[in-house]
């Protein structure tokens, strides 16, 4: 099962405002450095619900997704 979970993200700002996340910090605490930001698009979440920016990421060499949705971050946590 797969459930909406909204993480704490660093990111960086570029000089014409693009945002380009660098970690995913997780609720207990645990970070993940985003090792390459792969894809950007508004897209919606079918797993969890929701929409926003959807950026296609690599951590670990493995592929997922990270959501922002204004205000905030979230990504599909399988529970």
């Amino acid at each position: 099962m797969i459930k909406k979970t909204y993480v704490e993200v660093e990111v960086k700002f570029d000089t014409n405002g693009n945002i380009l996340p660098l970690k995913i910090i997780w609720e207990d605490g645990k970070e993940f450095l985003i090792d390459r930001v792969v894809d950007k698009k508004n897209a919606a979440s079918m797993k969890a619900g929701g929409n926003g920016m959807r950026y296609t990421i690599r951590i670990n060499g493995k592929t997922t997704y990270l959501w922002y949705e204004e205000p905030s971050w979230f990504v599909e946590a399988k529970i």
